[in-house]
């Protein structure tokens, strides 16, 4: 869901970087999975654009500091179901990319934040970057585990 960007105060706030660029859906989490131990969620507040969390357990800048660089999951159970049309990453990593002339071009190893937009890495006979915009990603299919797009073979 995110990873954990640093301290903010003094006080054992730590700094999120949501894995989706929103951060509502693990803000309203009551518990969060860092580095292998669970953190009860006290209180969380958006600050330019990133998630800030005061996480019981964890009283001092320092504390804080010590998650540095870890990944923030939550329980599947615990999140809401995705929009019609939205996705979260983790149930596309696996999925088949295959383009408008039916070639595949390999298999969702993860996705990340560019910035501008998302990005599908795609393991295969090659490594292959693919933007996830609309005018790429054409259709979804999760039960089939194959993801439609607009993109050349040998882009």
């Amino acid at each position: 869901m995110g990873r954990v960007a640093g301290s903010y105060g003094v006080h054992g706030w730590v700094r999120v970087i949501p894995y989706s660029g929103v951060p509502d859906a693990l803000a309203a989490c009551a518990a969060w999975q860092i580095g292998g131990a669970q953190h009860r969620v006290q209180e969380t507040k958006i600050h330019s654009g990133k998630l800030l969390a005061k996480l019981a357990g964890i009283a001092s800048r320092e504390e804080a500091l010590e998650l540095k660089g870890a990944t923030v999951a939550v329980p599947r159970d615990a999140l809401p179901d995705p929009a019609q049309g939205q996705y979260y990453w983790a149930d596309l990593v696996g999925l088949e990319v295959v383009n408008s002339q039916g070639l595949v071009l390999g298999v969702v190893k993860e996705l990340f934040s560019h910035g501008a937009h998302d990005v599908m890495e795609l393991s295969g006979e090659r490594r292959r970057l693919v933007p996830w915009v609309s005018a790429v990603v054409k259709r979804v299919d999760l039960e089939a585990k194959r993801i439609e797009v607009a993109w050349g073979a040998d882009w």
